[in-house]
């Protein structure tokens, strides 16, 4: 399916080539939510498209300028989503080359109206790093085509893990950024994660045929149908863990996060409960659960009956 976590450790500010006309280079910012880093991608031999420049780094900067060689030129900049691991190098890159920077649009772009509500109602991040301040000169659009010299990516609206997230399909290959890794699964947290936006994402690139994809962390995934039914499974698998606790007494997501992520660290505990409210509030808008006494992080939750 995917090179096993372990085996994945290339060398940071190194330019790799994946295939003819895509280059790697992996940002320096490891840790226990990006794995081993950044992956930003160089599309292209003469006009390149660089995708997701990556943290604010300094070296990490110098690395994707050192890798334009003699008669190339950063001339697109595409962003898949606004978060500080994957956009904040963008308006530097821009600034030394030029080039626009294209993303579906700011950080809130894209959030569904039940999140909407949520943050309205004081609901803020998890601490996944958001950055606020980003803005695309330009906006993308759901199935919209970038053309550049001898490539084009078309734009696939992918919410879930944040609401503005995009993939891009190149051809049989497509960069699907956080939503599908081979590493681990992706974070949905809300307000900007959304687990029904998720699920119905990871459903519509299920539908089409794909080659490989490549993620904004770890390796290429090189059975993509084989990863996306793991993922669909996986929740799956979680939403019936959280419905058969919850069958025995109405609890919140922190004691049910406690109860099914028996094997994980207690630093990660409170992101495990993001995921779990993620879960119990894609249940609430089912009718497969009841918050008590309103929908919100704090809320305990019991099944309703004979649905």
């Amino acid at each position: 399916m995917t090179t096993p976590p372990e085996e994945f450790d290339p060398p940071a500010g190194q330019t790799m080539t994946l295939e003819p006309g895509l280059r790697r280079i992996l940002a320096p910012n490891p840790s226990p939510m990006t794995f081993r880093g950044t992956n930003t991608y160089l599309l292209g031999t003469r006009g390149l498209a660089v995708i997701d420049p990556g943290p604010a780094d300094d070296s990490h900067l110098a690395a994707i300028l050192d890798a334009v060689g003699p008669g190339q030129r950063i001339t697109h900049i595409v962003v898949t989503h606004a978060h500080v691991d994957h956009s904040p190098l963008t308006r530097p890159l821009a600034e030394r080359t030029g080039a626009p920077v294209l993303a579906f649009g700011g950080a809130e772009a894209g959030r569904s109206a039940v999140m909407a509500r949520l943050a309205e109602q004081g609901l803020a991040g998890g601490g996944e790093g958001i950055d606020a301040a980003f803005r695309p000169d330009r906006t993308l659009r759901d199935g919209e085509e970038i053309a550049g010299d001898g490539w084009t990516l078309e734009v696939v609206h992918t919410p879930g893990h944040l609401g503005n997230h995009i993939a891009l399909a190149w051809g049989d290959a497509c960069f699907t950024a956080d939503h599908v890794m081979g590493w681990a699964s992706s974070l949905v947290s809300p307000p900007d994660g959304d687990l029904t936006d998720f699920m119905a994402s990871c459903r519509r690139l299920r539908a089409r045929d794909w080659r490989v994809f490549h993620p904004g962390h770890g390796a290429p995934v090189t059975d993509p149908a084989a990863r996306l039914d793991w993922l669909i499974a996986h929740r799956e698998g979680r939403e019936a863990q959280i419905l058969e606790t919850l069958s025995r007494a109405p609890a919140d997501a922190r004691d049910l996060a406690a109860r099914i992520y028996t094997d994980t660290p207690p630093a990660l505990l409170p992101a495990a409960a993001r995921n779990v409210f993620a879960h119990l509030v894609d249940l609430h808008q089912r009718g497969r659960v009841r918050a008590l006494p309103d929908l919100a992080v704090g809320a305990r939750f019991e099944v309703v009956q004979g649905v």
